[in-house]
């Protein structure tokens, strides 16, 4: 059988979607607040400031979906359920993490740049 190769450049590829899950804001905090380990439903949304329980939840069941979160729900009463980075969530949590040290390192030097083009193309 032929492999298909890859080609994120071309519209019908489907390493678009995978793209997309892995590139989305949410994806990056969310497995960067798993890296230390499992979390539940709440410690993952107080650690994510400003994410809604809604997106939280679509992000999660996502991110379980293309493999890279499993969902452990503990046999308790209440019941208990916890989200962790599976082999596949480790493997990306890499270049997440370099790409939030490359936002915090930058952050500063957009917003300028932002201020500076905001003031040049100014209309009054």
């Amino acid at each position: 059988m032929t492999e298909i190769p890859f080609d994120p450049y071309l519209k019908a590829c489907p390493s678009r979607t995978v793209l997309d899950r892995v590139a989305d804001r949410w994806t990056v905090l969310v497995v960067g607040a798993l890296a230390d380990g499992p979390q539940r439903f709440s410690a993952l949304a107080q650690r994510v400031d400003g994410v809604s329980q809604k997106m939280l939840t679509r992000t999660l069941r996502g991110l379980e979906r293309d493999g890279l979160v499993q969902r452990t729900v503990h046999a308790e009463v209440p019941p208990r359920v916890e989200y962790e980075l599976t082999a596949a969530g480790h493997d990306v949590l890499g270049p997440l993490q370099a790409l939030e040290r490359w936002t915090l390192d930058h952050s500063a030097d957009v917003l300028a740049a932002r201020e500076a083009y905001d003031t040049a193309h100014a209309t009054s």
